[in-house]
């Protein structure tokens, strides 16, 4: 008597709507982006956040860009723990530049010391031991402790303390119901480390597909994370936009430009966030020029 393959579990299923993965967010959460800069951000997602009622957030964006602009811009950022907030082709964020010039209580870290804060938090220890910022002014925020190691060298060491996330907002490519991700940029950076750091995983995905389509065995080097650590999945065409999601489109540099201009006055980002970001999915597609003028845009020259 053979085998009878079992029907997969209804939990399994993680798909839901952008506006379903809002509603399990809340304020005073900390909550962590993904992607680089002008690269992979969950834009949808921080579009839908702008037009939510939640506030009083801790933002982890290690590479930030428009995704930190944008909250701070909305006052929705209580704190920012941050590596650089950049749009790669405008240097500094002008949105940030305002929230910081106005007094945003923020962490600053070197790159390497956000990378061995999240693989703490993904390890689940307290902290990690580096020698990242020695030397350095970083080290003299009161968020650091220095350790001295127990073995012979004596060395003193930063601890560098776990960030622990609430909630991960994750973009990328492909996707299946059951929360297996692909991720074809070769640009992954700080994703796995912030996913396995958070206690729930929100990924917007451009295109859910079946498992099968997948092809994980071919595929297995852009699956990032273990598909345990998602919560939830919802399909996002273009969810990356203005960033890139190379190779399904490049970013969109004019409209990078269009947005950066918003920070020049109160009146200039009204009518930007009126225009694109108080309205729904297919409204904004129109309104940046339709799914064609995205799958043109030139590969941007850094």
């Amino acid at each position: 008597m053979g085998f009878r393959p079992l029907s997969e579990p209804k939990a399994l299923n993680k798909v839901c709507s952008i506006a379903d993965i809002i509603e399990r967010l809340s304020s005073g959460m900390t909550i962590g982006i993904g992607g680089w800069a002008t690269r992979r951000k969950p834009m949808a997602l921080v579009r839908a956040l702008l037009r939510s009622d939640i506030t009083d957030l801790t933002l982890v964006a290690p590479y930030g860009g428009p995704d930190v602009g944008m909250l701070a811009a909305a006052g929705k950022v209580k704190k920012l723990v941050f590596a650089f907030v950049s749009m790669d082709h405008i240097p500094i964020e002008p949105h940030f530049k305002n929230a910081r010039q106005a007094g945003l209580p923020v962490l600053e870290l070197d790159e390497g010391m956000a990378h061995w804060m999240l693989r703490a938090a993904a390890m689940k220890l307290p902290f990690l031991p580096t020698r990242v910022g020695l030397g350095t002014s970083v080290v003299d925020q009161p968020d650091f402790k220095m350790i001295t190691s127990p073995y012979e060298d004596g060395e003193a060491l930063l601890a560098a303390p776990a960030l622990k996330l609430d909630a991960a907002l994750i973009h990328v490519h492909r996707s299946d119901e059951k929360g297996n991700v692909l991720v074809f940029s070769p640009d992954p950076f700080f994703d796995e480390l912030i996913s396995r750091a958070a206690a729930k995983v929100y990924v917007t995905s451009e295109k859910i597909v079946t498992t099968r389509d997948l092809d994980l065995p071919v595929n297995a080097r852009f699956n990032l994370f273990e598909r345990s650590v998602v919560a939830a999945v919802a399909e996002a065409p273009f969810g990356a936009h203005p960033t890139s999601a190379a190779p399904d489109y490049e970013l969109d540099l004019a409209h990078l430009r269009t947005y950066a201009a918003s920070a020049d006055a109160p009146e200039a980002w009204a009518a930007y966030r009126q225009t694109y970001v108080a309205i729904e999915p297919d409204a904004y597609l129109a309104a940046i020029g339709g799914a064609d003028a995205i799958r043109a845009l030139p590969k941007a020259i850094y």
